[in-house]
């Protein structure tokens, strides 16, 4: 169950934001990386390094504004730190040891939807890809 639970986590995150309408859930996908940029910034035990991510995270986001191949990017980075704190730092939630492997399995389910282009809950229905913005083709 505890590698299960994650994808779960991760599906059902999927489904619930691909009921909002296109800007809005592209934007508040950015605005989700940037927080879970942020997540160990105040007890990761990585020092400095929690800065830079959370810096880098930011930019990021940013771009994810307008990307969603930007915010897949994201997901997939915060994926990495979840592991770098598995392995060596402290757990994204202080009371459960292996939250951060939780996180690392959960992440890469949202990044493979937010890089086929967060698609509608119409179009996972019908197995389609919405088409990409002009910003998505070249930003890729």
């Amino acid at each position: 169950m505890q590698y299960v639970m994650p994808i779960v986590i991760g599906a059902l995150y999927a489904f619930l934001m691909s009921l909002l309408r296109e800007p809005h859930r592209r934007r508040l996908n950015a605005v989700m990386v940037a927080g879970a940029g942020a997540a160990y910034l105040s007890g990761g035990g990585l020092g400095g390094w929690e800065f830079a991510f959370t810096a880098l995270c930011t930019y990021v986001a940013y771009r994810g504004l307008e990307s969603w191949t930007f915010i897949g990017i994201g997901w997939l980075l915060h994926t990495a730190w979840d592991v770098v704190h598995h392995l060596k730092g402290s757990p994204i939630v202080p009371f459960l040891h292996d939250s951060s492997l939780g996180c690392a399995i959960c992440d890469p389910v949202i990044a493979l939807w937010c890089l086929r282009g967060g698609p509608s809950l119409r179009d996972l229905v019908r197995g389609g890809r919405r088409p990409a913005t002009v910003r998505d083709r070249t930003a890729a």
